[in-house]
Parts: C-alpha cells; structure tokens; sequence
C-alpha cells in the first residue's frame, strides 16, 4: 500500500465519524497550529503557545518583534478567509490576492494583496525568479493550470503541485509561502481533507524538496503527503479522545 493509498484508507475512517459534532473546535485547533507552524518555517519567533495568546487573547509578547505579531493575527484572519472560499470556487486571482492582504496588511498596507514590481531572489536557491512584468500573466496561467492539475492528479498531489507552482512564481513581495500553504490546505478542505501542517522541525528537508522539484518534484509531493498523513492522524486522536 502506498502512502496515497494509506491517506484514503485513513480519510475513509474520517469520514465515518461525520456529521462532527466538534468541528468547530477542531477548526479553532488547527487555526493556532497551523499560524504557528508556517510562521515559524519563515523565521517568525513566536512559540505555538505564544501565537495562541496573539490570536485568542489579543496580548503582546513582551520582548518579541511587532512584524511577528502582525504575521501571527493576519494568518488567522487568512485562515477564517479559505474556510469561507472551501465550500465554492476558491481559485481566482482575486481570491488569492485578498488571501495575500488579509494576512499582509498591517505590516505593508501599500504592498497588500498586490502584485510584485521589482524583482526579489530567494536566497540559498540557484533558480531566478520570474520577473516582475510577467507575474499577471504567468497567474493567469496558474488558475488555468491548478484545473488541469485537479483533473489529472489525487487530491493531496494536486494540493502539493499547486503550492509547488504558485511559490516558483512568487507573485508577492513577501508572504509567498505562507499564501501557498494556505492554497494548499484550501484545496484539501475543498476536497474534504483536514487540515496538513509542516511543522518547522521538517524546514531543511522542505526546502530543499522545494528546490529539487525544479527538476523532479516527486520528494515534495512524498513531503507533502506524510504530513497530510500524519496530520490525519492527529485529526482521528482529537475526534477518539
């Protein structure tokens, strides 16, 4: 049994215990887990039970850069954005730039939710970035393609090769890879799937499966599954507990 196979056996499982009588809860769960995960991947300071008492709390953490808070409070307010878009058709570029000013605007009002116009390189990857001129239509080009990525691959593939795509476009100034995590998980909700967090333990091991995928994107999408998978059964433990 593969580990695609492994996921719709474990989903199969999920899905028995629907309707959930605590989803709210388990969404309010995975709200903390998820700001402070893809937070942390891009170097955000905040502990996970510091992010919890930003978010819930509204409580500045003495000693901690304002930026981090604001990252923090915008991903949860992106968070509440894709459970809106995940019972309709999310993928439109104006989503995707609201999804990018819902989490960017206290900290760049001006650059919120706006495509990029100068060039930005990532560093410790030999790969350039598209320049700034083509990013509105190399984004037209992705929603055509996140179609045919549906159609074509599983669900957890599919969430995985968008998330690949958008970030080698990175058509914002900052916050590209916590949008992409975001349109990841939107696809997995849009498709039924719980929510799959990357904790920052795996950051080096993502990154370079990021970079491999320029060439072969099998190790990120293998990436991306464990943690749907571990994330799964994570869900099942809350849901038995």
């Amino acid at each position: 049994m593969n580990i695609l196979q492994e996921i719709d056996k474990l989903q199969e499982e999920i899905n028995s215990h629907r309707p959930l009588n605590i989803i709210k809860q388990l969404k309010e769960y995975y709200r903390v887990g998820l700001a402070y995960s893809s937070n942390a991947l891009e170097g955000n300071s905040l502990t996970e039970s510091e992010t919890k008492i930003v978010i819930e709390d509204g409580i500045t953490i003495g000693g901690k850069p304002l930026k981090d808070h604001y990252e923090a409070l915008g991903h949860s307010e992106a968070y509440d954005f894709i459970h809106k878009l995940s019972n309709r058709n999310g993928f439109t570029e104006l989503n995707i730039q609201k999804l990018h000013n819902l989490f960017y605007y206290r900290i760049d009002k001006k650059s919120a939710g706006k495509y990029r116009k100068e060039r930005v390189f990532i560093s410790g990857s030999k790969y350039t970035l598209p320049a700034p001129e083509k990013v509105p239509f190399l984004m037209k080009e992705f929603i055509i393609k996140t179609k045919e990525l549906e159609n074509k691959y599983h669900s957890v593939e599919y969430s995985a090769l968008t998330h690949k795509e958008f970030v080698f476009i990175h058509p914002f100034l900052d916050g590209n890879g916590r949008v992409a995590r975001l349109l990841m998980n939107l696809i997995l909700l849009q498709k039924s799937y719980c929510i799959a967090i990357i904790p920052p333990v795996l950051r080096g091991e993502y990154i370079q499966a990021l970079e491999d995928a320029h060439t072969d994107d099998r190790k990120f999408i293998e990436l991306i599954a464990r943690v749907v998978k571990e994330t799964q059964k994570d869900y099942l433990r809350l849901l038995k507990s």
